[in-house]
């Protein structure tokens, strides 16, 4: 039984360190293709989390950043990402149909399109919720949960 604690310990280390990202250099940054600033990234981010929430007409969906440049390097089995992020902070009920926690969203968006989301309503893991707690704060958002 000890064995297997320790195992488990281990491993949920071992996953938590993977969380911590190497830091992006100027030149990644330079060769990234962003593409154009989106225009109408708040209507894809609402459309994205609708189908996805328990409750969508009556989450709160808290956009609390301006879209930035953001480059996310790969980690581990993680690829790299790159585009316009934004922080959203969402709220919807849980599965008991009770007011869950409100929790951060980092959305990197594409030509006008999401390419990759961390820590969406359909994201398991202990990863997704660090990386979009330390991006939201990277993006200058203010009270992140």
């Amino acid at each position: 039984m000890k064995t297997t604690n320790a195992i488990i310990c281990a491993l949920a280390c071992a996953l938590l360190a993977a969380c911590e990202t190497p830091k992006v250099t100027q030149e990644e940054m330079r060769g990234a293709n962003f593409g154009p600033a989106p225009v109408h990234w708040k209507q894809e981010i609402q459309s994205y989390l609708k189908l996805r929430l328990r409750d969508p007409a009556n989450a709160v969906i808290d956009f609390r950043t301006e879209p930035r440049q953001m480059y996310q390097k790969q980690v581990g089995l993680d690829p790299q990402h790159h585009g316009w992020a934004v922080c959203v902070v969402v709220r919807d009920r849980n599965a008991r149909g009770a007011w869950g926690d409100p929790y951060p969203v980092t959305v990197f968006i594409r030509d006008e399109k999401i390419v990759h989301v961390n820590n969406g309503p359909d994201d398991f893991g202990p990863v997704g919720p660090a990386y979009a707690r330390r991006q939201c704060k990277e993006l200058g958002a203010k009270d992140v949960p």
